[in-house]
């Protein structure tokens, strides 16, 4: 399908702008890729053949410094681009600091801790290959009756359980495909296949047991339908793309992308038209950690505790973005550029697009009849912009939306959609099973497992400026004790003001109550203080493992909704660094254990955007998207009604 032309002109324009729009916060370019891994293997660690590059990244720049280059009418040099490393080389992971501009290493240090690097698309791909070759692998397929030439295998991350971790590990599920392309419908049950990566070699077999193969008719996930070419604005698109900064109504924010957390939100600002100045509201916002456990306790399934982030990439695993299908007409297209396993810039082709969405309601309106001989009718539709990304692990898919609207709203959004993961099973009808098949019989042999997903997102709020406090405005019913009025009750609204990070994690659901985030040192023209509330878009969902759980001790940041820490630029990902096989002893959940102060500092809010997914028959073969998100929107912020301004 042919790139519309507007989308050719918005790549050419960033092409043409980069050099003439930095920001401190842009992503490494190619150059700067190719720069930092150069250095890398012209140093000792050069010289030993296992070389490989699992993480190269902008190292974060101090605040403080990227603030003062902003707002500056003459910017100063801009802060020092500094690119954060990790390498495995010799068996071990090291850590090194690559200043850009002496072209130096600033630092290198050998990790010790607990985890490892995420994987790479090459570790990854020779893992998938290896128990094709296996003799024991052959001979199980041979006893299946089974043409190995239709066989996938699929490494999956294991995780921990209490045991002493040696090595960097793997296990492989394997399907049949058999001329399907719904390859995990066709899982090949009883084999488990345990890989170390480092030496690709395959140190553990069993093939306990079989199972019939679910039938590929009806399995395929295809569309027969052509793509319906929408469209909202085509002929005048309202925004601009000035290298990776995007100006529109009265919003201007700069876009990232990354490997680990693909696209990422930075320096967003909405317009005052009262004062006409822009006003900060985020320092810095992008997906945190994944985490997807499978509840089926089994031998077999028991491993399957996700955490896609760390253990993958977000923007590793990004796709190329299909117009008229996941973007419309009037959509700009962006590249990401990521380290690949050398260390070299690896190109991905529209991983990002930019759009103008009509939401074909109104983002205001009233009709008065009470004046006389009048019907007065006003109103404004409701278009907003978004920023969108779609990453593919394994079987799912994550439509990831940052929508801005006029009304000074940030609208975050994730639709899961994809394939589920499934097991084989000799139960062709729900009347046959007798015992805990730990999810849905979704069609004859196919049983989809329970599970649940947690996407955590950090929001570096600085709601006009950097000293902001959490507010939770809490609904308390008052008895009416006046025996002039018939009433006997109300509710009024009493405020609590989060003094440490203890009183940052926060159980929603529980009692009517609304968080904010608040700057106690600015207060609107008749004295409210200014803020910005989350609104939920339906009740938030924890955890429900218990906590001595091996799968919850690494990821106990999704026992609350709801997290606020105190700012640390090296404090991003929820789930710890070195998220494969982690034991939980770094993370959001440690960092707040700290119990920093938070009231009127530099605050950062984590919020879990949570599924417990009950399988149904209607997500087979494909599910249809399913939608969770939350809402940032203006409290007290402005003087009034941003729209009417």
């Amino acid at each position: 399908m042919k790139i519309p032309i507007l989308t050719l002109v918005f790549l050419l324009q960033c092409a043409f702008n980069l050099s003439l729009h930095f920001h401190p916060l842009d992503p490494l370019t190619p150059q700067e890729i190719n720069k930092t891994s150069s250095i890398v293997k012209k140093s000792h660690l050069g010289t030993l053949k296992d070389l490989t590059f699992h993480y190269l990244d902008l190292e974060e720049p101090n605040k403080t410094h990227v603030l003062k280059w902003l707002s500056s009418k003459k910017p100063p040099h801009p802060p020092r681009r500094r690119a954060l490393v990790v390498v495995r080389a010799g068996g071990q992971t090291h850590e090194l600091i690559i200043d850009l501009t002496s072209e130096k290493i600033a630092s290198s240090r050998i990790y010790k801790g607990h985890g490892f690097p995420s994987f790479t698309f090459i570790e990854l791909f020779k893992a998938s290959k290896l128990p094709l070759t296996y003799p024991l692998f052959k001979k199980s397929i041979l006893d299946r009756s089974l043409n190995i030439s239709e066989v996938s295998c699929i490494p999956l991350t294991v995780g921990w359980y209490g045991e002493t971790i040696t090595r960097r590990e793997v296990k492989a599920s394997c399907f049949y495909r058999d001329g399907s392309v719904n390859v995990f419908t066709r899982p090949i049950e009883g084999i488990i296949i345990t890989i170390d990566v480092d030496s690709m070699k395959i140190v553990k077999y069993s093939d306990r047991f079989i199972k019939p193969i679910p039938d590929k008719d009806g399995n395929d996930f295809r569309t027969k339908h052509k793509p319906f070419p929408f469209s909202c604005n085509v002929s005048d698109t309202g925004f601009k793309i000035l290298g990776n900064k995007i100006k529109w109504a009265n919003w201007k924010f700069h876009v990232g992308f990354s490997a680990r957390a693909g696209v990422t939100i930075s320096t967003a600002s909405v317009l005052d038209t009262r004062t006409k100045r822009f006003r900060r509201v985020m320092y810095r916002g992008h997906l945190s950690e994944t985490f997807v456990p499978y509840m089926d306790p089994t031998y077999d399934w028991y491993f399957r505790t996700f955490m896609d982030i760390g253990e993958f990439g977000f923007g590793r695993s990004a796709v190329n973005l299909q117009p008229f299908i996941d973007c419309p007409r009037n959509a700009g297209f962006l590249d990401g550029y990521v380290a690949g396993p050398d260390g070299t810039a690896q190109r991905m082709s529209n991983v990002m697009c930019v759009f103008e969405k009509n939401g074909y309601g109104a983002s205001f309106r009233h009709t008065e009849i009470n004046v006389p001989g009048q019907v007065i009718t006003s109103g404004e539709a409701d278009i907003s912009l978004v920023v969108r990304m779609v990453a593919t692990l394994g079987n799912y898919d994550y439509i990831v939306d940052w929508e801005f609207k006029k009304n000074g709203a940030i609208r975050v959004g994730v639709d899961l959609t994809g394939v589920l993961e499934v097991k084989a099973t000799s139960y062709t009808s729900n009347k046959q099973i007798t015992e805990n098949t730990y999810g849905t019989l979704v069609a004859k042999n196919t049983i989809a497992i329970n599970h649940d997903h947690y996407l955590t997102y950090y929001l570096d709020l600085d709601i006009d400026g950097n000293g902001n406090s959490l507010v939770k405005a809490k609904l308390k019913t008052v008895r009416v004790n006046k025996t002039s009025s018939p009433r006997k009750s109300y509710w009024t609204v009493v405020k609590e003001t989060a003094k440490t990070e203890a009183d940052g994690r926060v159980r929603l659901g529980s009692e009517p109550v609304e968080l904010l985030i608040v700057n106690p040192q600015k207060k609107t023209e008749i004295g409210n203080t200014v803020g910005y509330r989350l609104i939920p878009e339906h009740l938030p969902v924890t955890s429900l493992l218990t906590d001595d759980d091996y799968p919850e001790i690494r990821a106990s940041y999704t026992k609350y909704p709801v997290w606020v820490t105190a700012y640390n630029r090296s404090e991003r990902w929820a789930g710890g660094f070195y998220s494969d096989r982690s034991r939980g002893d770094d993370g959001l959940a440690v960092w707040s254990s700290r119990n920093r102060e938070i009231e009127n500092k530099d605050i950062v809010m984590w919020y879990n955007v949570g599924f417990h997914h009950i399988p149904y028959q209607e997500d087979f073969p494909v599910m249809p998207t399913l939608h969770g998100g939350f809402t940032l929107r203006p409290s007290n912020f402005f003087d009034n009604d941003p729209l009417i301004a």
